[in-house]
């Protein structure tokens, strides 16, 4: 992503004005960004867009989803459960808010098993009061946010090599292989587990597994174990302006029945403005005077910080 600094800034302010009017009818997000309340459903089929020398569909650039962050996996916009200082952006009728993640059940619950319920819902009070370490959210102690909730954290870029996709998330990366390699052996789980994918046409197709288990879905305490596996599919359109990922988590330890996550995603080019969470980036002339924009990092990540090491 390259182009003159002065045009950069030029753009800056048309975007601004662009966010202000669209901001009433989309709502809010984080620091007034606005969220969608719905969005468009994107089918599988054949990739039009251009190709990189690999014959990959190229959807590099920048991300990030559309409809809130973290706070609550199945009502986006709800705000954390059990706040006793809720928002007022997060108040409002159920039915005017985004819909759950959830998309199968229908009614966007995650079906949980009765002991993992009970884990949850100790999760979600302790959230506010963690006299215990596991009360405390991963990432708060520099830990990587996992799958799938990396998607819905902060912004995100993508970029693309010969035989691999690149994640890099401002909390750490997650590399997806395409060359065939063996899988890890199953003694080695890791925060965002192992992705082997393909592509079908304009579809990222992936497997993960050997999750460390440690990882949440989000403030809500929805999580997944060492033996859960996750078949993702991330579906662009050929305009590579948005991509839809739908993906099928599977754990017999922890759910009573196998089910589908759905999360919308835009891409931001130079004609946004970096907004501190969705498009974190930063202008910066690299050789030969071209301004790239580079995506932010966390603390815990910039200065390789451990996991249950709080960086200061």
């Amino acid at each position: 992503m390259r182009q003159p600094a002065a045009t950069f800034f030029s753009v800056r302010k048309t975007a601004i004005a662009m966010i202000l009017i669209s901001i009433s009818a989309l709502g809010y997000a984080q620091g007034g960004i606005p969220i969608e309340k719905s969005f468009p459903e994107i089918k599988s089929g054949e990739w039009t867009g251009p190709r990189l020398a690999d014959g990959q569909p190229d959807v590099q650039g920048h991300w990030s989803n559309t409809i809130a962050n973290h706070n609550n996996f199945t009502d986006p916009q709800g705000g954390i459960p059990n706040d006793p200082n809720p928002r007022p952006a997060d108040q409002g009728p159920r039915e005017a808010r985004a819909p759950s993640r959830v998309s199968d059940p229908a009614d966007g619950q995650v079906p949980l098993q009765p002991w993992a319920l009970e884990k949850v819902k100790e999760f979600q009070v302790g959230f506010h009061n963690p006299v215990k370490q596991e009360y405390i959210e991963p990432l708060a102690r520099c830990a990587p946010a996992g799958v799938p909730k990396s998607l819905y954290w902060h912004g995100y870029e993508i970029s693309q090599y010969p035989g691999y996709v690149l994640f890099q998330f401002n909390s750490g990366t997650r590399i997806i292989h395409l060359d065939n390699k063996a899988p890890l052996p199953d003694n080695i789980k890791l925060w965002n587990g192992d992705s082997r994918g393909h592509w079908e046409g304009n579809t990222l197709v992936v497997s993960v597994r050997n999750h460390n288990g440690k990882a949440l879905f989000g403030r809500s305490g929805e999580f997944i174990s060492e033996n859960g596996t996750i078949e993702e599919r991330y579906i662009f359109n050929s305009d590579r302006s948005r991509y839809n990922y739908v993906a099928t988590i599977t754990d017999p330890t922890v759910y009573t029945r196998p089910f589908t996550v759905t999360i919308p995603a835009k891409r931001y080019t130079e004609a946004d403005t970096p907004n501190g969470w969705h498009f974190e980036v930063e202008p910066a002339t690299h050789a030969g005077n071209e301004l790239i924009l580079e995506h932010y990092e966390r603390i815990c990540a910039e200065n390789n910080g451990a996991f249950g090491i709080t960086a200061k």
